[in-house]
């Protein structure tokens, strides 16, 4: 019996694909395309530099092996970012079901196949110059990315807080203290960790310092998080605090190898069983992390007590294809270290000194962003009260 009901289901569900009336089951489709193109770009960078070298087009590298693999990197990420842009333009403004952008949103994959290997041959008949320019547009691509993805962290943590606080019960409020807890238990713990492995001589001042402003930076969320105007509670700042602490971490660990500061400089010329895990889990999370972004079009709405009804697209189509046409540009700078000119080993993602300072950058906008998002309502609130007086 449960042997039928799975063969059922199965062939439910290809049927469903089939006649593109499951725009939920679409969304998997794309980030699996996603995912092969992530694959693609990083076997490029790490095993095509004799294929690449052969290519008449690629003669603005004179044969540097690094400018080779940045510049397949790239090629790769333009394909995938002019497929999903492609989409971005031929579903953004769809909100109803049954309408030509939805049957086209779910549907149609002979046709979107061809349109994605199209799109992954253009590039690589492009000039150097045409990719070059890219690769400087990628780097404004990837920080709309990153500040997409940042926003709807943030509201990710507003809305747990609020679903917390929004039941008055003893039992809910213990919940939340002991979440709280053990949140700011983890920054502290994970704070003093990165002093004892990042940190270990007076010289390392550059990690002192990325360290103990990551600290400073938590007490000043903590302070505006409980004024009494604001009084968004305890919890949201400790999930930040996870957060930004996990962005100095990842900061201090894209350092280049090599650095006395940096532990990794130990196992900097050998490629073992733990970076290659390490490399897999990095780009499943870039993956799972621009998937999941793409799907949170409501924290983006502008009207946010809009009725829905049942022929309402589920998600965003639109804002789904740009989120992943954006994330085409991050995984580009990440498999490049945001830099065409360094030299990226095998195995490696987001390393080198301008990955560093991207990530302590994007870690000083998360908590700009998140304090703005707390103080501004207290702002135009008390504008409008000035205003009615």
């Amino acid at each position: 019996m449960e042997s039928g009901y799975a063969k059922h289901q199965f062939k439910s569900w290809l049927s469903q694909f089939r006649n593109g009336s499951n725009p939920w089951m679409a969304r998997y489709v794309y980030g699996f395309m996603f995912l092969i193109a992530n694959l693609l770009a990083w076997a490029v960078r790490d095993y095509g530099g004799s294929v690449l070298t052969e290519m008449e087009r690629l003669k603005g590298c004179h044969g540097v092996k690094d400018c080779l693999g940045a510049q397949g990197v790239l090629r790769v990420s333009l394909a995938c970012f002019m497929f999903y842009f492609t989409m971005f333009l031929s579903t953004a403004g769809a909100s109803k079901l049954k309408e030509p952008r939805d049957s086209w949103q779910s549907g149609w994959w002979s046709a979107k196949i061809v349109l994605w290997v199209t799109f992954i041959i253009i590039p690589f008949l492009l000039p150097a110059a045409i990719i070059q320019l890219y690769g400087e547009i990628a780097h404004f691509g990837a920080g709309v990315f990153l500040l997409i993805q940042l926003i709807s962290i943030i509201s990710f943590i507003t809305w747990l807080n609020d679903c917390c606080q929004s039941s008055k019960s003893e039992r809910c409020q213990i919940h939340i203290m002991l979440l709280a807890t053990t949140a700011y238990v983890l920054c502290l713990t994970g704070i003093i960790l990165m002093y004892i492995w990042y940190a270990p001589e007076p010289s390392c001042l550059l990690n002192i310092f990325f360290i103990t402003w990551t600290l400073v930076l938590l007490q000043l969320m903590t302070s505006v998080s409980l004024h009494p105007k604001v009084n968004a509670g305890i919890l949201t700042p400790g999930l930040m605090g996870l957060y930004i602490v996990f962005i100095c971490w990842f900061a201090i660990r894209s350092e280049p190898t090599g650095e006395s500061c940096n532990r990794k400089a130990e196992a900097s010329n050998k490629t073992d069983w733990l970076t290659i895990i390490s490399f897999v889990i990095a780009v499943l999370a870039m993956v799972i992390a621009t998937f999941s972004t793409g799907i949170d079009s409501k924290c983006f709405q502008f009207r946010k007590d809009e009725t829905e009804s049942e022929d309402d697209v589920p998600y965003g189509y639109g804002f789904f294809h740009f989120v992943f046409a954006t994330g085409a540009m991050y995984f580009a700078m990440l498999l490049i270290g945001w830099n065409t000119h360094q030299s990226m080993k095998k195995f490696t993602i987001d390393v080198g000194w301008a990955s560093t300072w991207v990530r302590i950058v994007n870690e000083w906008i998360a908590v700009c962003v998140y304090l703005w998002m707390l103080i501004a309502p207290i702002i135009w609130k008390s504008r409008q009260t000035a205003e009615s007086a």
